[in-house]
């Protein structure tokens, strides 16, 4: 079997990180058909938080996606350089790495945002215990927002490659690089800690966040902006370095050909998800609530249906061969349209 390139794991890296994210994003899922469903006694008091082991699986996935995209960055560098500019397929994964960075960036804060909003909708500190709860909202922001700005110096600001010093050694983190890492990181860093301000707040207070508590967060994140620009700005204002010469190239047909691959790609992934998961919770039927009823006979109860081979290929099958459809029209159309 032909040796893959450097080049031809760089694509293949992100592609496979999709992959173990759809599968534990479909074991996330699953996960949370067995979780009991709230409800309110006759009191008023709410019933127990459950631990969802949900959000660390997919937290796991998006780490994973995430790593994967950046060891394809460092592969795309190495190709670059071993292969020279004119290495078509060499580009096409560089840039298809940096995208993949870009994506797991945002899909991480997506994460994050969408963890710190639910958990207005849910228990709001009734019915929870405090170590509980703080596995299920506080950690996982905590360890997204440590993931988000870990993967975004690690690719954008101290990533190697394109720049090397004279005795072969490894070139020092000059001032500029300093000032550009705080630029970015900053503005993270407060936004969590905003967001974490205003979750304390909420669960302290059992209230909606007062006025002068949104002044308080939003002046935390202005705060963050402001000395971000800073920084940004500090780093701007270096002396750059002399850019290579680059060659020229039709570059027209080829990054329309590229967009179009990448479109393609993430839109048959985002069907393979939806369908991934409106296929699991067919898995769960709900009942009738009683006419009459008290306490936690007032919840209908899910009929949670075993696993069968029907399932699995009427369900589970077309999302997954979607998914395969998208890793594999993805990884042809970059190594075929930039082959040599």
């Amino acid at each position: 079997m032909k040796k893959f390139s450097l080049a031809q794991r760089a694509v293949a890296l992100p592609l496979i990180g999709l992959m173990v994210a759809w599968v534990l994003s479909m074991w996330a899922q699953y996960s949370d058909l067995f979780l009991p469903q709230p409800y309110y006694s006759e009191t008023g008091v709410m019933s127990d938080e459950p631990f969802k082991l949900s959000v660390y699986l997919v937290f796991a996935g998006i780490a994973i996606g995430s790593i994967a995209s950046l060891l394809s960055q460092t592969l795309a560098i190495r190709a670059r350089e071993e292969q020279g500019e004119e290495n078509k397929l060499a580009r096409a994964a560089h840039r298809f790495a940096n995208l993949a960075v870009v994506l797991s960036l945002v899909i991480g804060t997506i994460f994050a945002i969408g963890t710190f909003m639910s958990s207005f909708n849910s228990y709001n500190g009734q019915g929870s215990d405090l170590g509980v709860h703080f596995l299920n909202v506080y950690l996982p922001i905590i360890l997204t927002t440590a993931l988000v700005v870990t993967v975004l110096l690690r690719a954008f600001v101290f990533r190697t490659g394109f720049e090397e010093t004279t005795d072969g050694s490894k070139p020092k983190m000059s001032e500029a690089q300093k000032a550009l890492g705080l630029g970015y990181a900053v503005p993270i860093l407060s936004a969590a800690v905003a967001m974490i301000f205003g979750l304390v707040v909420y669960q302290v207070t059992q209230t909606n966040l007062q006025v002068w508590v949104w002044v308080i967060i939003q002046a935390i994140i202005g705060f963050g902006i402001i000395a971000g620009t800073g920084f940004a700005a500090k780093a701007r204002a270096a002396k750059p370095a002399a850019p290579k010469p680059r060659t020229m190239m039709a570059a027209g047909a080829a990054n329309l050909n590229f967009v179009l691959s990448i479109v393609f790609g993430a839109v048959v992934s985002i069907m393979a998800f939806s369908f991934g998961f409106a296929a699991i919770e067919k898995l769960r039927t709900w009942g009738e609530v009683p006419v009459d009823c008290k306490d936690v006979d007032c919840v209908s109860t899910p009929v949670i249906s075993e696993l069968n081979g029907v399932w699995l290929v009427e369900e589970l099958l077309p999302a997954k061969v979607l998914l395969l459809l998208a890793v594999v029209g993805i990884y042809l159309s970059l190594t075929k349209r930039n082959k040599a």
